[in-house]
């Protein structure tokens, strides 16, 4: 993958399967959260609000999206992990063909928007 300068041009050079979820994932973050930057940080999109928010990732058979630099809580993490997603400490992984959990990644979004915003 050559290195993205937008969100755009990162997205094109994804897969279809992949181009899907990140197009669904860009437009919930957008939707959900209207104020936060849209960048290109770590060669990845990224999105801050009074500090990193959120950003997503594209790999070989899923997306990868990652909330604020805290992480996921338990509760976070334990609402994906319910709905047949992978978690890491602050991530949630989309597999290919798999439906976006859009609810919850609002959920999370307004969350973390509000925990940032606290900090700031």
């Amino acid at each position: 993958m050559e290195k993205p300068t937008d969100v755009n041009q990162y997205i094109l050079q994804a897969s279809e399967e992949a181009q899907v979820i990140m197009k669904e994932l860009r437009s919930i973050i957008q939707t959900a959260v209207p104020k936060a930057e849209e960048r290109i940080a770590w060669n990845v999109p990224n999105y801050t609000l009074n500090g990193v928010l959120t950003g997503f990732a594209v790999y070989a058979k899923h997306v990868s999206i990652g909330f604020s630099e805290g992480g996921l809580s338990e509760e976070e993490r334990s609402l994906f992990e319910t709905n047949g997603f992978k978690t890491g400490k602050g991530t949630v992984q989309i597999k290919f063909g798999q439906e976006v959990p859009s609810k919850i990644i609002k959920q999370v979004l307004f969350r973390h928007a509000q925990l940032n915003a606290a900090k700031s």
